[in-house]
């Protein structure tokens, strides 16, 4: 089962948030700054601003690449990898429905379940920013 899961609709096409979700450029729009490819196998990172607790970066490599309706990779930081999975697909109506979910929090993160309240609340911002990038 997922530790976190979330679920998002745009009123844009399958093609605008996927391209949202893979291009290096619109990642920086609405995560950080990045040097993403939608390439199995590509390690990757996402870095913000270092604070006293984390160094900024995320550290990640692709795991599953179908575009445009499953990515996946690693998500690496403060020792902690888990794994995140977006699922797009096409509402009747036409709008993109995303399916996102992170998994493989350590027990120990399960434990002090304000971590991934936290991470729950960022992927929600996240989401927000998103939506921003591919309704403008």
């Amino acid at each position: 089962m997922a530790d976190i899961t979330v679920d998002f609709q745009f009123s844009s096409s399958i093609e605008e948030v996927w391209k949202a979700l893979t291009d290096s450029e619109m990642l920086a729009k609405w995560i950080w700054k990045n040097d993403f490819a939608p390439v199995i196998g590509e390690k990757f990172q996402f870095r913000s601003e270092p604070n006293e607790w984390w160094d900024g970066i995320i550290h990640g490599e692709v795991l599953e690449v179908e575009e445009p309706h499953i990515l996946s990779y690693t998500w690496a930081s403060a020792g902690e990898t888990t794994t995140i999975t977006w699922t797009l697909s096409t509402s009747s109506n036409g709008a993109t429905h995303v399916y996102f979910e992170q998994t493989g929090f350590s027990e120990e993160t399960k434990a002090t379940k304000g971590a991934i309240e936290g991470a729950r609340y960022s992927w929600m911002n996240f989401g927000d920013q998103l939506k921003k990038v591919v309704e403008q």
